[in-house]
Protein backbone atom coordinates (compact mmCIF):
# COMPACT_ATOMS: atom_id res chain seq x y z
CA UNK A 1 0.00 0.00 0.00
CA UNK A 2 1.62 3.43 -0.83
CA UNK A 3 2.76 5.73 1.92
CA UNK A 4 0.47 8.94 1.22
CA UNK A 5 2.48 12.05 2.40
CA UNK A 6 0.36 15.67 2.69
CA UNK A 7 1.82 17.48 -0.33
CA UNK A 8 2.17 20.59 2.05
CA UNK A 9 4.66 22.62 -0.05
CA UNK A 10 2.27 22.89 -3.36
CA UNK A 11 -0.70 23.44 -0.32
CA UNK A 12 1.14 26.17 0.38
CA UNK A 13 2.24 27.09 -2.70
CA UNK A 14 -1.00 27.62 -4.28
CA UNK A 15 -2.69 29.31 -1.30
CA UNK A 16 -0.13 31.59 -0.47
CA UNK A 17 2.11 32.37 -3.75
CA UNK A 18 -0.60 31.56 -6.43
CA UNK A 19 -3.57 33.02 -4.82
CA UNK A 20 -2.14 35.07 -1.85
CA UNK A 21 -4.55 33.93 0.30
CA UNK A 22 -3.05 36.57 3.28
CA UNK A 23 -4.09 39.42 1.08
CA UNK A 24 -7.57 37.64 -0.08
CA UNK A 25 -8.26 36.94 3.71
CA UNK A 26 -7.51 39.86 5.16
CA UNK A 27 -9.30 42.17 3.04
CA UNK A 28 -12.65 39.98 3.84
CA UNK A 29 -12.27 39.99 7.35
CA UNK A 30 -10.77 36.76 8.23
CA UNK A 31 -8.33 38.73 10.71
CA UNK A 32 -7.45 34.84 12.55
CA UNK A 33 -6.29 33.56 9.29
CA UNK A 34 -2.64 35.00 9.83
CA UNK A 35 -0.37 33.05 7.68
CA UNK A 36 1.17 31.44 11.07
CA UNK A 37 -2.44 30.13 11.96
CA UNK A 38 -2.73 28.62 7.77
CA UNK A 39 0.62 27.10 8.11
CA UNK A 40 0.22 25.55 11.39
CA UNK A 41 -3.53 24.26 10.49
CA UNK A 42 -2.56 22.38 7.46
CA UNK A 43 0.56 21.01 9.00
CA UNK A 44 -1.45 19.90 11.53
CA UNK A 45 -3.97 18.07 9.65
CA UNK A 46 -0.74 16.21 7.25
CA UNK A 47 -0.06 14.94 10.58
CA UNK A 48 -3.27 13.48 11.25
CA UNK A 49 -4.25 12.46 7.85
CA UNK A 50 -0.51 10.74 7.76
CA UNK A 51 -0.25 8.63 10.79
CA UNK A 52 -4.20 8.12 11.62
CA UNK A 53 -6.22 8.27 8.90
CA UNK A 54 -4.14 6.82 6.13
CA UNK A 55 -3.37 3.39 7.93
CA UNK A 56 -7.25 2.88 7.55
CA UNK A 57 -7.54 3.20 4.33
CA UNK A 58 -6.48 -0.31 2.98
CA UNK A 59 -8.83 -2.07 6.35
CA UNK A 60 -11.75 -0.10 5.32
CA UNK A 61 -11.92 -1.33 2.10
CA UNK A 62 -10.89 -5.00 2.96
CA UNK A 63 -13.36 -5.26 5.98
CA UNK A 64 -16.03 -2.85 4.62
CA UNK A 65 -18.73 -1.82 6.94
CA UNK A 66 -21.49 -4.85 8.39
CA UNK A 67 -25.51 -4.17 8.35
CA UNK A 68 -27.34 -5.97 11.02
CA UNK A 69 -30.99 -5.46 11.56
CA UNK A 70 -30.95 -2.21 10.72
CA UNK A 71 -27.45 -1.18 12.81
CA UNK A 72 -23.99 -0.38 10.12
CA UNK A 73 -20.46 -0.49 12.06
CA UNK A 74 -18.01 0.60 10.24
CA UNK A 75 -14.61 -0.56 9.98
CA UNK A 76 -11.42 -0.87 12.46
CA UNK A 77 -10.16 2.50 13.60
CA UNK A 78 -12.68 4.19 11.84
CA UNK A 79 -14.54 5.19 15.15
CA UNK A 80 -11.78 6.17 16.65
CA UNK A 81 -9.79 8.06 14.28
CA UNK A 82 -13.60 10.17 14.30
CA UNK A 83 -13.39 10.65 17.43
CA UNK A 84 -9.98 11.85 17.02
CA UNK A 85 -11.07 14.60 14.39
CA UNK A 86 -13.73 15.81 16.36
CA UNK A 87 -11.71 16.43 19.33
CA UNK A 88 -9.37 18.42 16.90
CA UNK A 89 -11.99 20.35 15.87
CA UNK A 90 -11.56 19.61 12.87
CA UNK A 91 -15.73 19.79 11.76
CA UNK A 92 -16.03 23.89 13.50
CA UNK A 93 -12.94 25.10 11.67
CA UNK A 94 -14.84 27.13 8.53
CA UNK A 95 -18.22 26.82 10.32
CA UNK A 96 -20.10 29.82 12.06
CA UNK A 97 -18.46 31.30 15.52
CA UNK A 98 -22.14 31.55 16.90
CA UNK A 99 -22.71 27.99 16.78
CA UNK A 100 -19.42 27.00 17.96
CA UNK A 101 -17.01 27.11 14.55
CA UNK A 102 -13.95 28.98 14.23
CA UNK A 103 -15.03 30.85 11.53
CA UNK A 104 -12.18 30.52 9.22
CA UNK A 105 -12.41 30.91 5.61
CA UNK A 106 -13.55 27.68 3.47
CA UNK A 107 -10.98 27.94 1.03
CA UNK A 108 -8.63 27.30 4.47
CA UNK A 109 -11.11 24.31 4.62
CA UNK A 110 -11.11 22.71 1.27
CA UNK A 111 -7.69 22.79 0.68
CA UNK A 112 -7.58 20.22 4.53
CA UNK A 113 -10.48 18.25 2.89
CA UNK A 114 -8.33 17.28 0.21
CA UNK A 115 -5.62 15.19 2.49
CA UNK A 116 -8.01 13.55 3.76
CA UNK A 117 -9.55 12.65 0.77
CA UNK A 118 -6.30 11.63 -0.70
CA UNK A 119 -5.64 9.57 2.71
CA UNK A 120 -8.93 7.82 2.99
CA UNK A 121 -11.35 8.37 0.45
CA UNK A 122 -14.12 6.27 2.44
CA UNK A 123 -13.12 7.93 5.71
CA UNK A 124 -13.52 11.31 4.62
CA UNK A 125 -16.94 11.53 3.04
CA UNK A 126 -18.53 10.74 6.37
CA UNK A 127 -17.98 14.42 7.76
CA UNK A 128 -17.84 15.49 4.03
CA UNK A 129 -21.34 15.47 3.39
CA UNK A 130 -21.83 17.14 6.87
CA UNK A 131 -20.82 21.06 5.38
CA UNK A 132 -23.54 21.19 3.02
CA UNK A 133 -26.09 20.00 5.29
CA UNK A 134 -24.72 23.09 7.47
CA UNK A 135 -25.11 25.27 4.51
CA UNK A 136 -28.15 24.39 3.53
CA UNK A 137 -29.66 24.83 7.26
CA UNK A 138 -27.69 27.66 8.02
CA UNK A 139 -29.03 29.77 4.66
CA UNK A 140 -32.50 28.19 4.63
CA UNK A 141 -33.79 27.18 8.11
CA UNK A 142 -35.32 29.11 10.50
CA UNK A 143 -33.57 31.03 13.47
CA UNK A 144 -35.38 28.09 15.47
CA UNK A 145 -34.05 25.31 13.17
CA UNK A 146 -30.25 26.68 13.34
CA UNK A 147 -30.12 26.66 17.17
CA UNK A 148 -31.95 23.27 17.08
CA UNK A 149 -29.58 21.47 15.07
CA UNK A 150 -26.64 23.27 13.94
CA UNK A 151 -24.38 23.13 17.17
CA UNK A 152 -23.92 19.54 16.82
CA UNK A 153 -23.61 19.45 13.44
CA UNK A 154 -21.06 22.43 13.90
CA UNK A 155 -18.92 20.07 16.72
CA UNK A 156 -19.29 16.67 14.78
CA UNK A 157 -21.10 15.20 17.28
CA UNK A 158 -23.82 14.84 14.47
CA UNK A 159 -23.92 14.21 11.00
CA UNK A 160 -25.14 14.91 7.81
CA UNK A 161 -26.69 13.57 4.23
CA UNK A 162 -28.66 14.37 1.48
CA UNK A 163 -31.14 12.07 0.40
CA UNK A 164 -32.31 12.55 -2.99
CA UNK A 165 -32.66 9.61 -5.08
CA UNK A 166 -34.91 7.13 -5.24
CA UNK A 167 -35.37 3.68 -7.04
CA UNK A 168 -36.94 4.71 -9.49
CA UNK A 169 -35.80 7.83 -9.91
CA UNK A 170 -32.30 9.23 -10.02
CA UNK A 171 -31.09 12.20 -11.82
CA UNK A 172 -34.58 13.35 -12.80
CA UNK A 173 -36.35 14.50 -8.96
CA UNK A 174 -39.44 15.70 -10.45
CA UNK A 175 -40.59 11.59 -10.47
CA UNK A 176 -39.90 11.32 -6.70
CA UNK A 177 -42.87 9.13 -3.96
CA UNK A 178 -41.25 9.96 -1.22
CA UNK A 179 -44.42 12.19 0.62
CA UNK A 180 -44.50 14.63 3.07
CA UNK A 181 -47.71 14.98 5.32
CA UNK A 182 -48.66 18.15 7.62
CA UNK A 183 -48.92 17.14 11.13
CA UNK A 184 -50.93 19.07 13.83
CA UNK A 185 -47.91 20.16 15.42
CA UNK A 186 -46.57 21.87 11.84
CA UNK A 187 -43.73 19.13 11.20
CA UNK A 188 -44.46 16.99 8.65
CA UNK A 189 -44.92 12.70 8.69
CA UNK A 190 -42.21 11.90 5.66
CA UNK A 191 -43.13 8.13 3.68
CA UNK A 192 -40.86 6.61 1.53
CA UNK A 193 -37.38 5.10 0.46
CA UNK A 194 -34.36 6.67 -0.58
CA UNK A 195 -31.29 5.15 -2.05
CA UNK A 196 -27.33 5.39 -2.24
CA UNK A 197 -27.53 7.66 0.53
CA UNK A 198 -23.75 8.23 1.54
CA UNK A 199 -22.68 7.97 5.30
CA UNK A 200 -26.55 7.36 6.05
CA UNK A 201 -26.14 5.01 9.18
CA UNK A 202 -23.00 4.33 10.93
CA UNK A 203 -21.75 4.28 14.43
CA UNK A 204 -19.75 7.43 13.91
CA UNK A 205 -22.08 10.27 15.50
CA UNK A 206 -24.69 10.60 18.29
CA UNK A 207 -27.25 11.82 15.52
CA UNK A 208 -27.50 11.64 11.53
CA UNK A 209 -29.20 14.59 10.13
CA UNK A 210 -31.08 13.79 7.30
CA UNK A 211 -31.49 16.52 4.09
CA UNK A 212 -34.86 15.14 2.16
CA UNK A 213 -36.19 15.75 -0.72
CA UNK A 214 -40.23 15.16 -0.87
CA UNK A 215 -43.29 16.21 -2.40
CA UNK A 216 -46.22 17.55 0.02
CA UNK A 217 -49.89 16.11 -1.51
CA UNK A 218 -51.64 18.56 -3.56
CA UNK A 219 -48.35 20.43 -4.53
CA UNK A 220 -47.52 20.69 -8.50
CA UNK A 221 -45.85 17.61 -10.55
CA UNK A 222 -42.36 17.68 -11.61
CA UNK A 223 -39.52 20.14 -10.14
CA UNK A 224 -41.89 22.60 -9.07
CA UNK A 225 -43.55 20.32 -6.75
CA UNK A 226 -40.19 19.22 -4.53
CA UNK A 227 -39.87 20.56 -0.90
CA UNK A 228 -37.27 19.73 1.70
CA UNK A 229 -37.01 18.37 5.12
CA UNK A 230 -34.89 18.27 7.79
CA UNK A 231 -35.24 14.75 9.35
CA UNK A 232 -33.05 13.61 12.06
CA UNK A 233 -32.31 9.89 13.03
CA UNK A 234 -33.63 10.89 16.74
CA UNK A 235 -35.59 13.39 17.18
CA UNK A 236 -34.53 16.56 18.60
CA UNK A 237 -35.89 19.16 21.29
CA UNK A 238 -36.07 22.65 20.78
CA UNK A 239 -32.59 22.95 23.16
CA UNK A 240 -30.52 20.53 20.57
CA UNK A 241 -30.79 17.66 23.00
CA UNK A 242 -31.52 14.22 21.59
CA UNK A 243 -35.37 12.82 22.32
CA UNK A 244 -36.86 9.56 21.05
CA UNK A 245 -36.28 7.71 17.85
CA UNK A 246 -37.49 9.18 14.53
CA UNK A 247 -39.01 6.84 11.81
CA UNK A 248 -36.01 6.89 10.06
CA UNK A 249 -34.18 3.10 9.38
CA UNK A 250 -31.55 1.42 7.19
CA UNK A 251 -33.15 -0.67 5.23
CA UNK A 252 -29.01 -2.15 3.61
CA UNK A 253 -26.32 -1.32 2.88
CA UNK A 254 -25.05 -1.18 -1.01
CA UNK A 255 -22.24 -4.05 -2.05
CA UNK A 256 -20.26 -1.65 -4.24
CA UNK A 257 -17.49 -1.22 -6.79
CA UNK A 258 -15.46 0.85 -3.97
CA UNK A 259 -15.85 3.23 -1.69
CA UNK A 260 -16.40 -0.02 0.74
CA UNK A 261 -15.62 1.89 4.16
CA UNK A 262 -18.18 4.07 3.83
CA UNK A 263 -21.98 2.96 4.44
CA UNK A 264 -23.62 3.69 1.52
CA UNK A 265 -27.35 2.74 2.36
CA UNK A 266 -30.99 2.63 1.95
CA UNK A 267 -33.08 4.57 4.00
CA UNK A 268 -36.60 4.04 4.53
CA UNK A 269 -38.80 7.22 6.29
CA UNK A 270 -41.68 4.96 7.77
CA UNK A 271 -43.89 8.09 9.21
CA UNK A 272 -40.83 10.06 10.29
CA UNK A 273 -40.91 13.40 11.67
CA UNK A 274 -39.28 16.14 8.91
CA UNK A 275 -38.97 20.01 9.68
CA UNK A 276 -39.98 22.12 6.38
CA UNK A 277 -36.67 24.27 5.25
CA UNK A 278 -37.78 26.96 3.45
CA UNK A 279 -40.92 27.46 1.54
CA UNK A 280 -42.83 24.84 0.36
CA UNK A 281 -42.73 23.90 -3.29
CA UNK A 282 -39.41 25.56 -3.21
CA UNK A 283 -37.10 22.78 -2.35
CA UNK A 284 -35.19 22.76 -5.52
CA UNK A 285 -33.59 25.81 -5.17
CA UNK A 286 -32.93 25.44 -1.33
CA UNK A 287 -31.68 22.07 -2.24
CA UNK A 288 -28.93 23.51 -4.51
CA UNK A 289 -26.92 24.73 -2.00
CA UNK A 290 -26.36 21.74 -0.68
CA UNK A 291 -25.27 20.04 -4.33
CA UNK A 292 -22.74 23.16 -5.14
CA UNK A 293 -21.03 22.91 -1.99
CA UNK A 294 -20.67 18.87 -2.45
CA UNK A 295 -19.65 19.44 -6.25
CA UNK A 296 -16.57 21.37 -5.20
CA UNK A 297 -15.85 18.78 -2.54
CA UNK A 298 -16.34 16.29 -5.35
CA UNK A 299 -14.05 18.23 -7.76
CA UNK A 300 -11.38 18.29 -4.76
CA UNK A 301 -11.88 14.54 -4.46
CA UNK A 302 -10.45 13.82 -8.46
CA UNK A 303 -7.43 16.22 -7.30
CA UNK A 304 -7.32 14.16 -4.06
CA UNK A 305 -7.05 10.68 -6.25
CA UNK A 306 -4.65 11.72 -8.65
CA UNK A 307 -2.28 13.18 -6.09
CA UNK A 308 -2.61 9.52 -4.12
CA UNK A 309 -2.21 7.57 -7.48
CA UNK A 310 0.60 9.87 -8.43
CA UNK A 311 2.62 9.27 -5.22
CA UNK A 312 1.99 5.64 -5.27
CA UNK A 313 3.48 5.55 -9.08
CA UNK A 314 6.09 7.74 -8.05
CA UNK A 315 7.71 5.64 -5.67
CA UNK A 316 7.36 2.56 -7.45
CA UNK A 317 8.93 4.21 -10.99
CA UNK A 318 12.23 5.09 -8.95
CA UNK A 319 12.39 1.35 -6.94
CA UNK A 320 10.80 -0.72 -10.01
CA UNK A 321 14.15 -1.75 -12.33
CA UNK A 322 12.81 -3.43 -15.65
CA UNK A 323 14.77 -2.80 -19.28
CA UNK A 324 16.90 -0.40 -20.19
CA UNK A 325 17.08 3.23 -21.66
CA UNK A 326 16.91 3.24 -25.11
CA UNK A 327 18.74 6.24 -24.68
CA UNK A 328 21.75 4.66 -23.14
CA UNK A 329 22.12 3.13 -19.72
CA UNK A 330 21.17 4.82 -16.79
CA UNK A 331 21.92 2.52 -14.14
CA UNK A 332 25.10 0.92 -14.83
CA UNK A 333 25.58 -0.75 -11.26
CA UNK A 334 21.92 -2.54 -11.39
CA UNK A 335 20.87 -5.40 -13.34
CA UNK A 336 18.25 -3.01 -15.66
CA UNK A 337 16.96 1.01 -15.24
CA UNK A 338 14.12 2.34 -12.71
CA UNK A 339 11.41 2.35 -14.86
CA UNK A 340 10.90 6.00 -14.66
CA UNK A 341 13.79 6.39 -17.36
CA UNK A 342 10.87 5.08 -19.88
CA UNK A 343 9.36 8.22 -21.56
CA UNK A 344 5.94 6.41 -21.42
CA UNK A 345 6.04 5.98 -17.86
CA UNK A 346 6.86 9.54 -17.40
CA UNK A 347 3.76 10.70 -19.66
CA UNK A 348 1.96 9.02 -17.06
CA UNK A 349 3.08 10.22 -13.94
CA UNK A 350 3.60 13.91 -15.46
CA UNK A 351 -0.22 13.94 -16.48
CA UNK A 352 -1.25 12.73 -12.91
CA UNK A 353 1.31 15.57 -11.54
CA UNK A 354 -0.18 18.28 -13.67
CA UNK A 355 -3.95 17.19 -13.49
CA UNK A 356 -3.22 17.13 -9.48
CA UNK A 357 -1.65 20.31 -9.27
CA UNK A 358 -3.64 22.18 -11.64
CA UNK A 359 -6.29 20.79 -10.01
CA UNK A 360 -5.11 21.70 -6.78
CA UNK A 361 -5.23 25.42 -8.22
CA UNK A 362 -7.93 24.94 -9.77
CA UNK A 363 -10.30 23.94 -6.51
CA UNK A 364 -8.31 26.14 -3.94
CA UNK A 365 -9.17 29.38 -6.45
CA UNK A 366 -13.37 28.10 -6.18
CA UNK A 367 -13.01 27.76 -2.81
CA UNK A 368 -12.25 31.55 -2.41
CA UNK A 369 -15.20 32.68 -4.73
CA UNK A 370 -17.18 31.21 -1.99
CA UNK A 371 -15.23 33.09 0.37
CA UNK A 372 -16.11 36.00 -1.17
CA UNK A 373 -19.89 35.10 -1.45
CA UNK A 374 -19.65 34.10 2.60
CA UNK A 375 -17.72 37.57 3.64
CA UNK A 376 -17.62 40.01 0.70
CA UNK A 377 -19.34 43.37 1.17
CA UNK A 378 -19.37 44.85 -2.63
CA UNK A 379 -22.35 43.37 -3.76
CA UNK A 380 -20.41 44.28 -7.39
CA UNK A 381 -17.56 41.96 -6.47
CA UNK A 382 -19.87 39.40 -4.68
CA UNK A 383 -21.56 38.87 -7.89
CA UNK A 384 -18.52 38.58 -10.25
CA UNK A 385 -17.65 35.82 -7.80
CA UNK A 386 -20.59 33.86 -8.11
CA UNK A 387 -20.81 34.17 -12.11
CA UNK A 388 -17.75 32.64 -12.06
CA UNK A 389 -18.55 29.69 -9.60
CA UNK A 390 -21.71 29.37 -11.60
CA UNK A 391 -19.35 28.65 -14.81
CA UNK A 392 -16.59 26.86 -13.55
CA UNK A 393 -18.42 24.80 -10.88
CA UNK A 394 -19.78 21.53 -13.04
CA UNK A 395 -16.33 22.14 -15.13
CA UNK A 396 -14.39 21.63 -12.13
CA UNK A 397 -16.59 19.16 -10.89
CA UNK A 398 -16.71 16.77 -14.32
CA UNK A 399 -13.50 17.49 -15.87
CA UNK A 400 -10.92 16.96 -12.40
CA UNK A 401 -13.13 13.69 -11.64
CA UNK A 402 -12.91 12.56 -15.05
CA UNK A 403 -9.18 13.08 -15.31
CA UNK A 404 -8.66 12.11 -11.22
CA UNK A 405 -10.07 8.67 -12.69
CA UNK A 406 -7.91 8.32 -15.57
CA UNK A 407 -4.80 9.49 -13.54
CA UNK A 408 -6.03 6.66 -11.30
CA UNK A 409 -5.77 3.99 -14.23
CA UNK A 410 -1.85 5.44 -14.90
CA UNK A 411 -1.62 4.77 -11.21
CA UNK A 412 -2.55 1.05 -11.75
CA UNK A 413 -0.41 0.85 -15.08
CA UNK A 414 2.49 2.44 -13.99
CA UNK A 415 2.65 -1.07 -11.42
CA UNK A 416 2.21 -2.71 -14.20
CA UNK A 417 0.85 -6.49 -13.75
CA UNK A 418 1.78 -5.54 -9.34
CA UNK A 419 -0.86 -2.53 -9.87
CA UNK A 420 -4.11 -4.85 -10.30
CA UNK A 421 -3.20 -7.01 -7.45
CA UNK A 422 -4.96 -5.85 -4.30
CA UNK A 423 -1.96 -5.35 -1.60
CA UNK A 424 -0.08 -2.64 -3.51
CA UNK A 425 -3.68 -0.29 -2.89
CA UNK A 426 -3.28 0.87 -6.47
CA UNK A 427 -6.74 -0.51 -7.64
CA UNK A 428 -8.30 0.38 -4.92
CA UNK A 429 -7.87 3.86 -5.59
CA UNK A 430 -9.06 3.34 -9.36
CA UNK A 431 -12.55 1.69 -7.58
CA UNK A 432 -13.07 4.08 -4.62
CA UNK A 433 -12.20 7.36 -7.60
CA UNK A 434 -15.06 6.36 -10.18
CA UNK A 435 -17.88 7.23 -7.73
CA UNK A 436 -17.24 10.87 -8.02
CA UNK A 437 -17.64 10.65 -11.91
CA UNK A 438 -21.14 9.61 -10.78
CA UNK A 439 -22.40 11.28 -7.36
CA UNK A 440 -23.80 14.87 -7.38
CA UNK A 441 -24.77 14.82 -10.75
CA UNK A 442 -22.65 12.51 -13.21
CA UNK A 443 -20.14 13.99 -15.98
CA UNK A 444 -23.31 14.54 -18.63
CA UNK A 445 -25.57 16.21 -16.16
CA UNK A 446 -22.91 18.65 -15.24
CA UNK A 447 -21.81 19.00 -18.58
CA UNK A 448 -25.91 19.85 -19.59
CA UNK A 449 -25.84 22.32 -16.58
CA UNK A 450 -22.86 24.42 -18.02
CA UNK A 451 -23.61 24.36 -21.93
CA UNK A 452 -27.59 24.61 -22.03
CA UNK A 453 -28.41 26.18 -18.68
CA UNK A 454 -25.80 27.90 -18.08
CA UNK A 455 -23.72 29.24 -21.21
CA UNK A 456 -26.72 28.98 -24.25
CA UNK A 457 -29.06 30.06 -20.99
CA UNK A 458 -27.74 33.26 -20.58
CA UNK A 459 -26.87 33.73 -24.08
CA UNK A 460 -23.05 33.72 -23.03
CA UNK A 461 -23.37 36.18 -20.60
CA UNK A 462 -21.92 33.84 -17.81
CA UNK A 463 -18.70 33.66 -19.54
CA UNK A 464 -18.10 36.96 -19.80
CA UNK A 465 -16.15 37.35 -15.85
CA UNK A 466 -14.00 34.89 -16.30
CA UNK A 467 -12.97 35.32 -19.83
CA UNK A 468 -11.94 38.85 -18.94
CA UNK A 469 -9.47 37.28 -16.10
CA UNK A 470 -8.46 35.24 -19.09
CA UNK A 471 -7.53 38.32 -21.51
CA UNK A 472 -6.02 40.74 -18.32
CA UNK A 473 -3.34 37.90 -17.99
CA UNK A 474 -2.57 37.45 -21.12
CA UNK A 475 -2.17 41.04 -21.89
CA UNK A 476 -0.14 41.71 -19.17
CA UNK A 477 2.05 38.68 -19.79
CA UNK A 478 1.90 38.74 -23.73
CA UNK A 479 5.34 40.68 -24.36
CA UNK A 480 7.27 38.77 -21.97
CA UNK A 481 9.46 36.60 -23.82
CA UNK A 482 9.79 33.74 -21.52
CA UNK A 483 5.92 33.19 -20.94
CA UNK A 484 5.17 33.25 -24.90
CA UNK A 485 5.06 29.16 -24.50
CA UNK A 486 2.12 29.72 -22.30
CA UNK A 487 0.16 33.04 -23.53
CA UNK A 488 -0.27 31.92 -27.21
CA UNK A 489 -1.82 28.65 -26.67
CA UNK A 490 -3.89 29.62 -24.44
CA UNK A 491 -5.13 32.91 -26.51
CA UNK A 492 -5.72 30.69 -28.93
CA UNK A 493 -8.02 28.06 -27.02
CA UNK A 494 -9.81 30.98 -25.66
CA UNK A 495 -10.69 32.49 -29.11
CA UNK A 496 -11.93 28.81 -30.37
CA UNK A 497 -13.69 28.44 -27.05
CA UNK A 498 -16.00 31.62 -27.88
CA UNK A 499 -16.53 30.49 -31.90
CA UNK A 500 -17.11 26.89 -30.56
CA UNK A 501 -19.84 28.37 -27.93
CA UNK A 502 -21.54 30.63 -31.22
CA UNK A 503 -21.32 27.10 -33.23
CA UNK A 504 -23.34 25.03 -31.22
CA UNK A 505 -25.29 27.97 -30.18
CA UNK A 506 -26.11 28.29 -33.98
CA UNK A 507 -26.77 24.77 -34.77
CA UNK A 508 -29.41 24.19 -31.64
CA UNK A 509 -31.84 26.97 -33.23
CA UNK A 510 -32.09 24.11 -36.02
CA UNK A 511 -31.68 20.96 -33.78
CA UNK A 512 -31.94 21.12 -29.87
CA UNK A 513 -30.01 17.76 -29.65
CA UNK A 514 -27.22 19.49 -30.91
CA UNK A 515 -26.71 20.53 -26.93
CA UNK A 516 -26.66 17.15 -25.63
CA UNK A 517 -24.46 15.86 -28.31
CA UNK A 518 -22.15 18.35 -27.77
CA UNK A 519 -21.93 19.20 -23.98
CA UNK A 520 -19.76 16.52 -22.93
CA UNK A 521 -16.84 17.42 -25.39
CA UNK A 522 -17.38 21.15 -24.59
CA UNK A 523 -17.11 20.74 -20.90
CA UNK A 524 -13.82 18.57 -21.43
CA UNK A 525 -12.79 21.18 -23.77
CA UNK A 526 -13.45 24.38 -21.53
CA UNK A 527 -11.66 22.24 -18.07
CA UNK A 528 -8.51 21.44 -20.43
CA UNK A 529 -8.33 25.48 -21.35
CA UNK A 530 -9.28 26.46 -18.06
CA UNK A 531 -6.50 24.41 -16.30
CA UNK A 532 -3.86 26.01 -18.97
CA UNK A 533 -4.46 29.04 -17.61
CA UNK A 534 -3.79 28.21 -14.21
CA UNK A 535 -0.47 26.04 -15.33
CA UNK A 536 0.32 29.59 -17.00
CA UNK A 537 -0.32 31.42 -14.00
CA UNK A 538 1.57 28.98 -11.81
CA UNK A 539 4.34 29.17 -14.23
CA UNK A 540 5.25 32.92 -14.02
CA UNK A 541 4.90 32.56 -9.87
CA UNK A 542 7.47 30.05 -10.55
CA UNK A 543 9.68 31.82 -13.07
CA UNK A 544 9.04 35.09 -10.84
CA UNK A 545 10.55 33.08 -7.62
CA UNK A 546 13.31 31.89 -9.86
CA UNK A 547 14.31 35.29 -10.67
CA UNK A 548 14.40 36.69 -7.37
CA UNK A 549 16.30 34.29 -6.23
CA UNK A 550 15.65 31.10 -3.95
CA UNK A 551 17.30 27.79 -2.14
CA UNK A 552 13.92 25.95 -3.91
CA UNK A 553 15.20 26.18 -7.33
CA UNK A 554 14.36 22.42 -8.13
CA UNK A 555 11.02 23.06 -6.87
CA UNK A 556 10.20 26.37 -9.07
CA UNK A 557 11.81 24.65 -12.07
CA UNK A 558 9.48 21.51 -11.64
CA UNK A 559 6.69 23.86 -11.80
CA UNK A 560 7.85 24.97 -15.05
CA UNK A 561 8.75 21.96 -16.59
CA UNK A 562 5.34 20.56 -15.71
CA UNK A 563 3.54 23.58 -16.79
CA UNK A 564 5.60 23.22 -20.17
CA UNK A 565 4.05 19.19 -20.38
CA UNK A 566 0.78 20.48 -20.03
CA UNK A 567 0.71 22.63 -22.79
CA UNK A 568 2.41 20.44 -24.98
CA UNK A 569 0.34 17.22 -24.36
CA UNK A 570 -2.32 18.08 -22.10
CA UNK A 571 -4.08 21.26 -23.90
CA UNK A 572 -3.98 19.49 -27.07
CA UNK A 573 -6.31 17.09 -26.04
CA UNK A 574 -9.04 20.32 -26.28
CA UNK A 575 -8.77 20.12 -30.47
CA UNK A 576 -10.13 16.40 -30.69
CA UNK A 577 -12.93 17.35 -28.51
CA UNK A 578 -13.56 20.67 -30.70
CA UNK A 579 -13.44 18.17 -33.82
CA UNK A 580 -15.97 16.26 -31.98
CA UNK A 581 -18.40 19.10 -31.75
CA UNK A 582 -17.80 20.48 -35.39
CA UNK A 583 -19.00 16.89 -36.41
CA UNK A 584 -22.37 17.93 -34.86
CA UNK A 585 -24.96 15.34 -33.39
CA UNK A 586 -26.02 13.02 -36.38
CA UNK A 587 -24.08 10.33 -36.28
CA UNK A 588 -25.09 9.86 -32.34
CA UNK A 589 -28.79 9.79 -33.64
CA UNK A 590 -28.81 8.01 -36.55
CA UNK A 591 -29.80 4.73 -35.16
CA UNK A 592 -33.31 4.04 -34.10
CA UNK A 593 -33.64 2.58 -30.66
CA UNK A 594 -34.87 -1.39 -32.00
CA UNK A 595 -31.72 -1.05 -34.13
CA UNK A 596 -29.36 -1.45 -31.07
CA UNK A 597 -28.79 -4.82 -31.21
CA UNK A 598 -26.51 -7.65 -29.75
Amino acid sequence: MPEYKAPVRDVKFVMQELLNCEQHYQRLGYDDASLDMVDAIIVEAAKLTEEVVAPLNQIGDQQGCTWNDGVVTTPDGFKQAYDQYVEGGWPTLSQSEEFGGQGLPHSLNISIAELFSSANHSFAMYPGLSHGALATIEAHGTDAQKQQFMPNLVEGKWTGTMCLTEPHCGTDLGMLRTKAELNDDGSYSLTGTKIFISAGEHDLSDNIVHIVIARIPGSPEGNKGISLFIVPKFNVNDDGTIADRNGVNCGSIEHKMGINGNATCVINFDGAKGHLIGEPNRGLKCMFTFMNAARIGVASEGVAAAEASFQGALAYAKDRLQMRSISGVKNPNGPADPIIVHPDVRRMLLTQKSIAEGGRALVSYLAQLVDIGHAEKDEAIKADAETKLALLTPIAKAFLSELGFECTSHGVQVFGGHGFIKEWGMEQLMRDTKISCLYEGTTGVQALDLLARKIIGTQGEVLKPFSKDVTVFCQQNMDNPAMAEFIKPIMAYAKEWHEITVLIGGKAMKNPDEIGGASVDYLMYAGYVTLAFFWAKMAKVAQDKLAAGTTETAFYEAKIKTAQFYMQRMLPRAKGHAACIANGVDSMMALDSEDFVF
